[in-house]
């Protein structure tokens, strides 16, 4: 197997929005087919606090940056001063409120949520990903528009938590 070949699809999986990719090769010298499994996990949105975004950007329009310090590395139990818990995109792709064009979207502003339950959809590469949230309580905004294009670390709910 060509090892430079294998170094580019582990490449490419990386530096997607994609959780894996799956490759079968027929034809090989013992002709037996050979099959690759590449697979990285998927990163999980972290609530991040409202406090971690400038105030500059909040309300602005603006996507908020990616906080200096990474999500996990934040302590569960810190409460921010407003109260609210960010869900930043795990990955680039397109934002989806619903499942479908003509289906009602997973979440409105005001719902009530549970943690792990779906909040939207983001497609990278004709991959449907759900996106589901990491804590309980009441959606206070949507920050991306439906069908709306977000970059990695982007702003998409802010949920107050129970």
């Amino acid at each position: 197997m060509d090892l430079d070949w294998l170094k580019g699809l582990i490449e490419l999986v990386e530096d997607s929005g994609v959780d894996g990719l799956d490759v079968e090769l027929v034809g090989s010298e013992t002709g037996d087919p050979t099959r690759v499994r590449i697979r990285k996990s998927p990163r999980v949105a972290a609530a991040v606090p409202a406090a971690a975004v400038p105030a500059a950007a909040v309300g602005s329009g603006e996507v908020a940056p990616t906080p200096a310090a990474a999500p996990d590395s934040l302590p569960a139990e810190a409460a921010p001063a407003s109260g609210l818990f960010e869900v930043l995109s795990p990955m680039v792709g397109t934002f989806y409120r619903a499942p479908a064009a003509d289906a009602d979207p997973f979440v409105s502003v005001g719902d009530r949520v549970e943690a792990g339950q779906t909040l939207c959809i983001l497609e990278a590469m004709k991959l449907m990903n759900e996106l589901q949230s990491d804590v309980a309580g009441v959606v206070r905004e949507i920050a991306v528009e439906n069908a709306e294009p977000v970059e990695y670390g982007a702003l998409l709910f802010r949920i107050e938590p129970d």
